[in-house]
């Protein structure tokens, strides 16, 4: 990988502690196009945790669009005088997310950290702002007017037993290694990721769910972590073509930073319109589309039931952004680690919760 970006992140407390929350945007070497943004409200903290906080974000965008030099720009002196090894870090707050930072650090080959005024951060300054937004509004107040029933389950009154879907992302494959765009081509599971399998078997298993079946795209890296999983709960997997990836056309097995010298307007397009779609490939509305089939057919066929989903990056985030019922942003904000597990839960009357994001507990 050769690609270069920047990243600008910023955090806040109005109170210090108080309501706070962070943004973060990454930006191609020209400074002004927009790669990926993140904020988040992250409810009462200080200043200082809200600043690594936008770090952190930061820097798991650059991973997950498949940079591999970063510079961090920031107006928090303290982070970057902390990251760049210069101050100690000695408050028991900062010491584990300056690791957790440092560690993300690690996976690129180089990484910079430059202190900016405020003036130049503007882009995260306002991400983190409409984050602290958030933060401030708190929590919803319980004698607010109960929404429509097919809005969301439980608490808002959604009917019914709901189809729980236990969403389990494929181990990894060589071309997961290098952060390469992998959709129907066909890698099989390194030793590391049939390791990635059996834990995430045994995360499920020990979950304690009354199974109804395993489910699993067509393409080798699932079903071997399907079978894995089928292993441990004693059910042989089906096959369900409509969980396959996105179809990559010409870009499958580039990196980001190879796809978008290649097509640089087409791959531009392509990372904020859904409708767009890689040379001979397929666009994220059409994977909506059988991925809806997909959601259908199984509240129909394993009605109150719990259901294991095997798949990949795309299938996976789409049934989170359906159960949510969000926008397109998430499917390019959401980061899902390899072997991870999610749970989602579609109820018979159309409500629908999220109940698990991205869990990696059991790869520790």
């Amino acid at each position: 990988m050769t690609g270069r970006v920047i990243v600008e992140a910023d955090g806040g407390s109005r109170g210090n502690p108080g309501p706070a929350g962070f943004g973060a945007v990454v930006l191609a070497p020209d400074k002004t196009t927009v790669l990926a943004e993140r904020f988040e409200a992250i409810g009462i903290a200080t200043n200082n945790v809200a600043e690594y906080r936008g770090l952190l974000a930061g820097l798991a965008a650059a991973a997950e669009i498949g940079a591999d030099e970063v510079d961090v720009r920031m107006d928090s002196k303290l982070v970057v005088e902390q990251m760049s090894g210069r101050w100690q870090v000695k408050h028991p707050d900062m010491i584990d997310l300056a690791e957790q930072a440092r560690r993300l650090a690690n996976r690129f080959a180089r990484v910079t950290y430059t202190w900016i005024p405020r003036a130049q951060n503007a882009h995260a300054d306002r991400l983190a702002n409409r984050a602290m937004d958030a933060a401030e509004d708190g929590p919803l107040d319980d004698t607010a007017p109960v929404p429509a029933a097919n809005t969301a389950p439980g608490w808002t009154g959604a009917l019914g037993e709901p189809t729980r879907l236990l969403l389990v992302r494929h181990g990894q494959t060589e071309l997961s290694v290098d952060r390469r765009y992998s959709g129907r081509g066909n890698p099989a599971l390194t030793e590391l990721g049939r390791s990635q399998a059996e834990r995430a078997a045994k995360r499920v298993a020990g979950k304690g769910f009354d199974v109804a079946a395993v489910l699993s795209s067509p393409l080798d890296r699932a079903l071997a972590t399907a079978s894995a999983v089928g292993v441990g709960l004693g059910i042989d997997p089906t096959v369900v073509d409509g969980l396959t990836e996105t179809d990559f056309g010409d870009w499958e097995g580039l990196t980001f930073s190879e796809a978008a010298e290649r097509d640089p307007e087409l791959h531009r397009r392509w990372l904020t319109d859904t409708s767009v779609h890689p040379p001979m490939g397929e666009s994220f509305e059409e994977v909506r589309g059988r991925i809806e089939t997909v959601r259908d057919h199984l509240v129909t066929e394993y009605p109150g039931r719990t259901v294991v989903v095997v798949s990949h990056v795309t299938p996976i985030k789409t049934l989170l952004q359906i159960a949510l019922g969000v926008g397109s942003s998430l499917l390019y904000r959401l980061h899902l680690d390899l072997a991870s597990l999610s749970i989602v839960e579609f109820y018979p009357d159309g409500g629908a919760s999220v109940r698990l994001v991205n869990d990696t507990a059991h790869l520790d």
